[in-house]
């Protein structure tokens, strides 16, 4: 079977952004924080950052235990959109994008005599020189090459910064061996835990299992043919997910640990989850509010709410929650909006008052999106802006207003 794909995976992505934009933080130890506060955490460690053992996960003070010379740089998410995007035209002038995977990686479909090992290495290759000259020198990606997807992304991880790998059929799964099961996609602690259960710990056990053994350890026999066919080289698609949540959360800044001031970071993140819900045509059916102390455990309140979209319906149920809290001083607040439906499963709203504020919500919503995020909000979350700016996930690449 030949090469199927082209898997682009863009290395330590948000801090080689800031040392390509920022010279004087070149071939030095740079981690990214989203806030200036020694409790949060690092979310991108630079190469140089890594080789103290600092990485994404890594608390602000432990960076700098292991890091002491470590530069942290407040993340800025804008920044990292608007080069995500030149990063995906980079690579549609050499090959079409078959998707985007996150903000930091794409897929690429080979085809007809682009399948060819040689031709493929060229076509990786020539996007690599592309990017540079678009990009600059400081924003390295690494490249897989196999026959399905999961392989072309295991292929791009075995050579990392700016490596160039492939994973060819004929020699599955005996390549795979020597790889550790957390290096396949989808294998995290927890299913990692379950195959130490079941006696798997390499992943030759792993790649020796029967069909009908994977259907029984992923509770799905749709799961385990696929898994069985993906180690094989076989090209099976990835079946669509339905989306069950959507929320967001905060560490907050000290002077930000009163009452009124968690309740104000705590709207701002309704505001952003609300909007959201909306951009991806969800609906939701529950509501939740978790809270972290210093001094008590997690405390989370969870309710049922008609079927809502608009932030108005949303913001009113969740400060009823949010007054049923204890008086401790908070740490992190977030809201979660749950057991989602997707809006082609919603009949047309019978009601006016739902069908204005529906319109309310679209209306601010295209406000936003042409004049900047903020500047139509209720007023609960009135002075919140700065302490809980718009944050970014690999995931979840935000929309911003293109610079041309």
């Amino acid at each position: 079977m030949p090469l199927r794909y082209l898997f682009l995976d863009m290395n330590a992505y948000f801090a080689s952004v800031e040392q390509q934009f920022r010279p004087e933080l070149r071939h030095r130890p740079v981690a990214v924080i989203p806030m200036k506060a020694e409790t949060t955490c690092c979310i991108a460690a630079s190469y140089e950052a890594k080789n103290f053992g600092v990485k994404t996960g890594t608390v602000v003070r432990e960076a700098r235990k292991l890091c002491p010379q470590i530069r942290l740089v407040e993340a800025r998410p804008e920044l990292y959109v608007e080069v995500h995007h030149r990063m995906v035209e980079a690579v549609e002038s050499c090959l079409p994008v078959q998707s985007v995977r996150s903000i930091d990686e794409v897929v690429c479909r080979l085809m007809g005599s682009e399948c060819e090992p040689d031709r493929a290495r060229q076509l990786a290759f020539k996007i690599k020189e592309v990017m540079r000259h678009k990009l600059g020198e400081y924003l390295k990606c690494s490249i897989g090459l196999g026959p399905n997807v999961i392989l072309s992304k295991v292929a791009a991880d075995l050579r990392k910064p700016d490596g160039l790998s492939e994973i060819e059929s004929e020699e599955l799964p005996q390549q795979l061996y020597s790889l550790s099961l957390s290096d396949l996609p989808g294998v995290g602690p927890r299913m990692e835990r379950r195959l130490h259960g079941v006696g798997i710990h390499t992943m030759e056990q792993f790649c020796q299992l029967s069909e009908d053994q994977l259907s029984q350890i992923w509770g799905s026999k749709v799961w385990g043919g696929r898994w069985w066919n993906w180690l094989r080289g076989g090209d099976l698609p990835e079946p669509k997910t339905c989306r069950k949540s959507l929320g967001h959360s905060h560490v907050l800044a000290p002077q930000y640990r009163t009452r009124q001031k968690a309740r104000q970071v705590i709207v701002r993140m309704l505001h952003k989850a609300a909007s959201r819900l909306r951009q991806i045509g969800y609906w939701a059916r529950t509501i939740s509010v978790q809270i972290e102390f210093f001094d008590r455990p997690v405390w989370n309140a969870k309710t049922k709410i008609p079927l809502s979209q608009d932030t108005l319906t949303l913001l009113r149920t969740m400060l009823e929650l949010w007054e049923q809290r204890p008086p401790q001083t908070a740490v992190k607040v977030g809201v979660v909006l749950g057991d989602l439906i997707h809006h082609t499963r919603i009949p047309q709203l019978l009601f006016d008052d739902d069908r204005r504020r529906n319109d309310l919500a679209s209306t601010m919503d295209r406000i936003n999106s042409r004049f900047g995020a903020d500047s139509l909000y209720f007023g609960g979350m009135h002075g919140a802006a700065e302490q809980a700016p718009t944050r970014i996930s690999f995931t979840h690449i935000p929309t911003f207003e293109r610079k041309r």
